[in-house]
């Protein structure tokens, strides 16, 4: 067990699946400990194990490291998956914040209040059919290679991936239109790091219900 980065969250997506998903592509095991309370919260604030008294929080290296992004880019880095020179890793770079622009939306919606929440997933769904999907498309078509940079995997195909299943949760059907979209989803998806992460009982986390945002609430608020 020792020498597994250890992943500081509550036990629902948040911002830290995005963690999750490219630790497993990494090939990467690692361990989770989950606030339950807000008094679990406060420890780590009050041992000074929260740089900005937030989570998530990552302890690796000897480090322990907050805010989703740089953690994030530590392990792309780590792990070689943020391309050969400065010119990929920019447009890796680019690629994953257009990714994370519709995935905080994503990840929002289930804490919404009820009234809110059937505009938001109509934004949602325009938005990933008319803006996003059609500009990764169209990348990977620009170049016909494997993977939308270098032809080799990248944190941007985790991240576009993680993105594509998150949103057939909540629009099936939505990527039927991109053919090279659905072509990277397969490729990324039958990597065996991938798929092994894809298995029921993995440390993914499933699409936060009613239970989770309460639980949420618990801690947070």
């Amino acid at each position: 067990m020792a020498g597994k980065p250890v992943l500081h969250y509550f036990d629902g997506r948040g911002r830290m699946e995005p963690i999750r998903w490219l630790l497993a592509a990494a090939g990467v095991e690692f361990e989770e400990k989950f606030l339950k309370t807000r008094d679990d919260l406060a420890r780590l604030r009050n041992d000074g194990s929260l740089m900005f008294d937030q989570v998530p929080m990552v302890e690796i290296d000897g480090m322990k490291l907050v805010q989703t992004k740089a953690i994030l880019n530590y392990i792309a880095a780590k792990y070689n998956l943020c391309g050969k020179d400065l010119k990929e890793r920019a447009l890796i770079d680019m690629y994953t914040e257009g990714v994370w622009d519709l995935e905080i939306m994503i990840l929002y919606y289930p804490h919404m209040p009820p009234e809110e929440k059937e505009a938001s997933l109509a934004t949602i769904k325009d938005k990933a059919r008319n803006r996003y999907f059609p500009a990764y498309e169209k990348v990977l078509k620009s170049h016909g290679q494997d993977y939308l940079v270098g032809n080799r995997l990248s944190r941007a195909d985790v991240s576009l991936v993680e993105l594509l299943y998150h949103m057939e949760e909540m629009d099936p059907g939505v990527i039927d239109n991109f053919p090279l979209l659905k072509a990277l989803r397969t490729r990324v998806s039958n990597l065996p790091t991938v798929k092994k992460f894809l298995q029921p009982g993995s440390q993914r986390k499933p699409f936060d219900d009613a239970k989770c945002v309460e639980s949420a609430k618990k801690i947070f608020s």
